[in-house]
């Protein structure tokens, strides 16, 4: 059996007051990880269209390990601190394993 790809969810919020500095953060970095991070295959973050401080921000993987080790490391940690320093609360992080996908279209 081939791993699975995984898609990784976290549900964050940040105050309107900080959501500039908050993308600024994410912008800062996202470039560093989709070279960096071996395993990363893409990412996105999105703002609720009902709630102006809910905040998705998605990564997909070539398995649940490779993001594992990714967020076990130190460059890891360090490069997502201007992002939580931004969060009024919590975050919260769930990981899923893609079982079935459509293909793209043209």
């Amino acid at each position: 059996m081939t791993e699975q790809r995984a898609r990784v969810v976290f549900l964050v919020r940040v105050p309107e007051r900080r959501a500039g500095e908050f993308l600024r953060a994410y912008e800062a970095i996202r470039h560093l990880v989709a070279e960096g991070a071996p395993g990363h295959l893409m990412d996105q973050v999105c703002r609720s269209a009902a709630d102006p401080e809910q905040w998705l921000i998605t990564s997909e993987w070539v398995n649940l390990a490779a993001f594992e080790a990714w967020e076990r490391s130190a460059q890891h940690r360090d490069l997502v601190r201007p992002l939580r320093e931004c969060f009024s609360s919590e975050e919260r992080s769930l990981r899923f394993l893609v079982y079935a996908q459509t293909p793209a279209l043209a």
